[in-house]
């Protein structure tokens, strides 16, 4: 799907000093729903996290690590900045399994989560178990094309890394000095259909949102620009219990955001947003300055997280 014009513009990490063609936002964000630590494949600890993150202005967060609640669990026990709310969340990459979509697969974020669901958490270990073989296949590949990383990856701290992605591998080619950037190893090198893709393994969308939904939290569809042009595809998640969608991801134009929004208030979803923040490319101030997000859009998740918590007490 890349690099065909009628598609929308696909989300991605841009290179270090790229120009942007859109411009950036008169008022800073004060709420970012979509972010990354080193628990899953993020450069930051947590706790350095929280910190940009308050310094940037932000004052809710939601930490959406792929597949693991770890950060969640100990940004709540080191104890919150004062003035910042914590959102307890997750990222869910769902298999499509056959379905026309980028890469073979959905990711569902859980907003306001119960971060102690013992079912959830089950779930998400099941996640971690076949990340961690996935990464271990992905590495064995590269043995095989003739470009070994094994020494990149044994200086990582993988016992430290509870979600491992592709960006990961990414980072140890760039170490390797195979790839010039973390863009640079998905689009040539790691990317779908490229020489070093190894297919996931796990949940499916239906599966990923009706497993946030028995934690109380709200399934929202992540960065998935093409939703307008897949009606389809997303009514049959609304029945399932599909709660959102990001109408402000830090990569989407101006042209997209109207279009998600306009799309979002047709469905009847929650429209949400963030910077996808890892790390790879600079400080998270650095995304902040990037991310679009109206007090409409925060105040609506607010709302909607607050009264799942009450019917949640009843």
């Amino acid at each position: 799907m890349t690099g065909d014009p009628a598609r929308p513009r696909r989300p991605r990490r841009h290179a270090v000093g790229e120009e942007r063609t859109w411009p950036r936002p008169l008022v800073p964000a004060k709420a970012d729903f979509h972010t990354h630590t080193t628990r899953s494949d993020g450069v930051l600890e947590p706790p350095e996290l929280v910190r940009q993150v308050v310094a940037a202005g932000v004052r809710t967060l939601a930490i959406t690590d792929h597949d693991t609640l770890a950060s969640v669990h100990e940004v709540l026990a080191s104890g919150l900045p004062d003035g910042l709310r914590l959102i307890p969340g997750v990222e869910i990459n769902a298999l499509t399994r056959g379905l026309d979509v980028p890469e073979g697969e959905l990711h569902v974020i859980g907003l306001g989560v119960d971060p102690d669901d013992a079912t959830l958490e089950a779930a998400l270990r099941r996640q971690r178990e076949a990340r961690r073989t996935r990464f271990e296949q992905t590495v064995e590949r590269f043995r095989e094309l003739g470009m070994p990383i094994d020494e990149q990856v044994a200086l990582l701290d993988l016992t430290r890394d509870d979600a491992l992605g592709r960006p990961t591998v990414a980072r140890a080619l760039v170490a390797a000095g195979l790839a010039e950037s973390v863009e640079d190893a998905f689009s040539r090198l790691l990317g779908w259909g490229m020489p070093g893709y190894v297919p996931r393994t796990g949940l499916g969308p239906v599966e990923a949102i009706q497993t946030i939904r028995a934690a109380r939290g709200l399934p929202v569809l992540a960065h998935f620009a093409w939703a307008p042009d897949r009606r389809d595809l997303i009514l049959g998640l609304v029945e399932a219990g599909l709660a959102g969608i990001e109408t402000h991801h830090r990569s989407f134009d101006t042209a997209t955001r109207r279009r998600m929004t306009s799309f979002a208030r047709a469905f009847g979803l929650l429209p949400s947003g963030g910077t996808d923040y890892h790390g790879d490319l600079g400080p998270y101030a650095q995304s902040h300055v990037e991310l679009f997000l109206p007090s409409s859009v925060e105040r609506a998740v607010l709302d909607a997280i607050d009264a799942s918590d009450a019917r949640a007490a009843r």
